[in-house]
């Protein structure tokens, strides 16, 4: 089985492989394509998520090495950049870690590596009330607004949402909650900007930290005033700022760095 992907830009550029988070897809990213259009873009959808069906049963392994085996048929010898947001971020560390060398530029965006206490008993009891609700437009409306989701693309998230079994919904927050930093992570060349927004829960920012402290080449920075969805919500700004640091390696003064300890 093999990952479904769009392709966009200059094929004889750098690669940028952008991966989504959960509950979103491919489409999250399409601003971000739009400016990039000088970079050979690849798009893909995780499993069981956006254009897959449940042929491929979503795992952050798993979906790593689909992501690996894409990269090693597209890069050609090209500088390979990742870009990843909350289950994509996660799934880029667990690509670090398995392919050291591989990669060249990384950005992180939300990652959570703190597994949370008693996982599988908080999923079903969070999944047993919450999972009627969600073909309920309301509750959608509620969960786009948090992820920063618009108007535009309102529509095809709840469709998604909708379309989305209960197992798969277990299993991706299964995924996700119990996720923690490889030990083979340190191990990796790549290049690390992690990037938190100040809003976000106390978790996914000591998880910023814990993953800047557990690597050498990572830089991390807390976004001012912005939740967890900082590429929607933001889009212009996230553009900006990584490609400041793909091509300066400088911040802008939106961001205040995150120190390890």
């Amino acid at each position: 089985m093999a990952l479904k992907y769009t392709e966009y830009g200059d094929k004889s550029a750098s690669l940028i492989v952008f991966l989504h988070g959960g509950g979103v897809s491919g489409w999250m990213w399409d601003k971000q394509i739009q400016h990039f259009s000088n970079y050979y873009c690849i798009v893909p959808d995780l499993p069981e998520h956006g254009l897959h069906s449940d042929d491929i049963k979503f795992t952050i392994k798993g979906s790593a090495e689909l992501v690996i085996n894409l990269l090693e048929q597209k890069a050609n010898g090209k500088k390979i950049i990742l870009i990843g947001f909350s289950l994509g971020a996660q799934v880029i560390i667990q690509i670090l870690s398995m392919k050291p060398y591989l990669i060249d530029f990384a950005i992180i965006n939300s990652a959570l590596v703190r597994p949370y206490p008693y996982t599988e008993k908080l999923i079903k009891t969070t999944v047993k009330w919450s999972f009627p609700l969600i073909k309920h437009k309301y509750f959608s409306k509620i969960q786009a607004k948090i992820l920063y989701v618009n108007e535009a693309y309102f529509d095809k998230y709840y469709e998604e949402s909708a379309r989305m079994k209960i197992e798969t919904l277990m299993r991706v927050l299964q995924e996700n909650m119990s996720f923690r930093i490889p030990k083979e992570f340190k191990m990796a060349k790549t290049k690390i900007l992690v990037t938190v927004g100040e809003k976000e829960k106390a978790v996914m920012k000591k998880s910023a930290t814990d993953i800047v402290a557990s690597h050498l080449n990572c830089q991390g920075v807390t976004l001012l005033k912005i939740g967890h969805g900082f590429p929607l919500a933001k889009p212009d700004l996230f553009t900006y700022i990584v490609e400041t640091w793909l091509l300066k390696g400088d911040l802008p003064n939106e961001c205040s760095e995150i120190r390890s300890f």
